[in-house]
């Protein structure tokens, strides 16, 4: 017969899970003392902020500025250069300094830029000294804001007219002055009809350029009036809208 265990026989096994216990919290304690002393203050998160850059210039749109050395971000030249204007930086070698804007973090603002002379050294051609402001730069929030037209057909405003603003995809088409978006089904490419662009943003314009190797992608637009029924049946332009936006999805 199995001889049963008293209560003194587990006291020093309980004994030794409370010392245990009591070890593991003042240890988890120091630790937590520990990452408090290390979080580095504010100020110092400010000056990590601060990003030095270098590369050259393939897109110029506005303030905006396409540095492909410099992934991931977009730079904002805010103010006016000692000579010329920004524009004329396309396909110029620079470097410079910039720092994250605090609330688009994919977005650096150029505080100086220097451009690369043909004898190998830099001119300094600008220095920020006035504060930003991004009117027209729309963030990954802000495009969420644009749900897909979907079943789009010339005869079916209910669409677009139950929506002030909206994504499509499409491809870009000129014509005497005139812009139009071309709308094509994602899934089997074919046409389904034609948007009538009034005006363009400064950073949809400066996206169109970084996507000029890309025939087709996602249009953020504004919708503004209906075209008349008899003109949609007949051209399939179905309304009317501003770009505020282009990108890959």
């Amino acid at each position: 017969m199995a001889k049963r265990k008293s209560k003194w026989d587990s006291t020093p096994r309980i004994f030794g899970l409370t010392f245990l216990a009591f070890m593991i919290v003042i240890a988890g304690t120091f630790a937590c003392s520990k990452a408090e002393e290390e979080v580095p203050e504010k100020g110092a998160k400010i000056e990590e902020g601060k990003v030095p850059f270098e590369g050259t210039i393939k897109v110029v749109y506005g303030k905006y500025v396409y540095v492909p050395e410099v992934q991931g971000f977009d730079i904002i030249i805010h103010g006016t250069l000692e000579s010329g204007d920004i524009s004329s930086l396309e396909g110029k070698e620079v470097k410079g300094e910039a720092h994250i804007d605090s609330e688009r973090t994919s977005v650096l603002i150029a505080d100086t830029i220097e451009v690369k002379e043909e004898n190998g050294t830099y001119r300094n051609v600008f220095t920020r000294t006035e504060e930003v402001v991004l009117e027209d730069y729309i963030d990954l929030h802000g495009r969420s804001e644009f749900t897909a037209l979907k079943d789009i057909s010339y005869d079916k405003k209910n669409v677009w007219e139950e929506k002030e603003k909206a994504k499509v995809y499409g491809k870009l088409e000129e014509e005497d002055g005139n812009f139009k978006i071309v709308v094509i089904d994602e899934e089997d490419g074919k046409q389904v009809g034609k948007i009538i662009v009034d005006n363009f943003t400064d950073i949809s314009q400066y996206y169109i350029k970084k996507l000029d190797l890309f025939d087709s992608y996602w249009f953020y637009v504004n919708i503004k009036d209906t075209v008349a029924w008899a003109t949609r049946r007949r051209t399939r332009e179905l309304f009317h809208a501003d770009v505020v936006f282009t990108g890959l999805f």
